[in-house]
């Protein structure tokens, strides 16, 4: 994984407080709260610290969990898997692999074909509707 290559000071100016704390801090908006999580409209979503390329609206699903889900990412590289064992929980902790932003969590009970859902945090994600990758 790269690290970021933005300073501190440039996030803080840059990013929203919300942004900033879940990207930098490994923050979770509450459920229900984020832009994106009832949101259908095509394109990439991208990752709002770099802009890299992360998931496609077309592997995107509703899980009822409240926050944005995808089945699958736009490239094997792009999102790196850590384990997070934060609040009494081991889980694993999807963070964009070209900055290390946290982006959210990926759990093993989504559709097929992959049967993961990578549970993301709309603070972490911007959508690209001009562009869809997948």
């Amino acid at each position: 994984m790269t690290e970021s290559t933005f300073t501190d000071a440039e996030l803080r100016e840059r990013l929203s407080a919300d942004q900033y704390t879940v990207t930098q801090e490994s923050g979770t908006e509450r459920a229900f709260t984020g832009e994106h999580w009832d949101c259908h409209d095509d394109g990439t979503y991208r990752c709002v610290v770099c802009d890299a390329a992360l998931f496609s609206s077309e592997t995107k699903f509703e899980s009822g969990s409240g926050w944005p889900s995808f089945f699958d990412t736009v490239g094997q590289d792009v999102v790196t898997i850590e384990t997070d064992t934060s609040h009494g929980m081991v889980r694993e902790e999807a963070v964009c692999t070209a900055c290390g932003a946290h982006l959210g969590h990926r759990f093993p009970d989504g559709p097929a074909p992959t049967g993961a859902r990578y549970c993301m945090n709309s603070a972490s994600l911007r959508l690209d509707r001009e562009a869809s990758e997948g």
